[in-house]
């Protein structure tokens, strides 16, 4: 840009020294948007208040298509049920498409990280297969502001624990990682302070759950680990699986169990399960191993 100044514009009359520069408003928004592009979401819209042409650069249909995911118009016609939402602002799909939407039956929800752009999943426990749940002597389902569908299983004893689900969805290429959202006891509310009732835990330290994830492409993983940390809410790792061919539904399978019938277990919140790309996955793994979780 500076090459193509006249020497008019870099000296004065009088030959002594530059009477203006370029600013940074001088920029063409052609510029700024493909050096924007590379950059994550929630910096474009930092630098977007810098001035208007950063305003006008940060709109670009361009940029925002780079951070959908490559089946955005898949989970606006599917999920979202509105195929109008396509032909929208790539920055407004973008928006719109990171607020959580409900489908089958709002017992899932499906939502992009406002940070990244990775597809997040998450499964409900009245979405979940829970052995006995309709049998009050063991589960009940309670209403909470903790969880994002506002309402938890709540475990009071049992012998046989076992719980499944599943989730067919062309998933976007990448790697995945899945979650349970686990809770030892019972949380409320007393003169505006947050109580455990820890009254029914018991039996999770003698044998440890084990957790399985199976995908309809021969991919399988498992793990096992005893429950802990009453009064807190943990993501325990299930596994994590790979989508190689984006365009094509994958099935997946998972479950988390305790069948050994020589001892009951209780006290136990199951809020819903999770799946995160990997990279969230991971954050989310260090922070339970600093909170001494698993």
């Amino acid at each position: 840009m500076g090459a193509n100044l006249s020497c008019a514009t870099l000296c004065d009359t009088n030959g002594e020294g530059p009477s203006s520069k370029p600013r940074l408003g001088d920029i063409p928004e052609s510029c700024l948007a493909l050096v924007l592009m590379h950059l994550d979401p929630p910096d474009i819209c930092k630098l977007a208040r810098l001035n208007r042409a950063f305003r006008g650069a940060s709109s670009a249909d361009f940029i925002w298509e780079s951070k959908l995911p490559s089946n955005y118009k898949f989970i606006c016609e599917k999920v979202l049920d509105d195929k109008s939402v396509v032909g929208l602002e790539k920055k407004d799909v973008y928006a719109r498409m990171c607020r959580p939407y409900p489908f089958d039956g709002g017992a899932k929800e499906v939502w992009l990280d406002k940070n990244t752009g990775g597809l997040c999943f998450s499964i409900s426990s009245k979405g979940l297969a829970i052995t006995g749940i309709d049998d009050r002597r063991y589960w009940n389902q309670i209403s909470t502001e903790e969880s994002r569908f506002h309402t938890v299983a709540y475990l009071q004893q049992i012998w046989w624990f076992e719980i499944d689900g599943e989730l067919e969805f062309e998933f976007p290429k990448g790697m995945y990682s899945l979650f349970f959202r686990l809770h030892l006891g019972r949380s409320s509310k007393r003169m505006g302070r947050r109580v455990c009732n820890s009254e029914h835990i018991h039996g999770w330290d003698i044998k440890p759950v084990r957790f399985q994830l199976t995908t309809s492409d021969g991919q399988r993983a498992t793990s096992k680990c005893f429950l802990d940390n009453p009064g807190n809410w943990v993501y325990y790792h299930v596994g994590d699986f790979v989508v190689g061919r984006p365009c094509e539904l994958m099935k997946i399978k998972f479950s988390m169990t305790q069948i050994d019938c020589t001892h009951t277990k209780g006290g136990l919140c199951v809020d819903a399960a999770f799946v995160y790309p990997s990279t969230i996955g991971t954050e989310i793994c260090k922070l339970n191993k600093l909170a001494g979780q698993h």
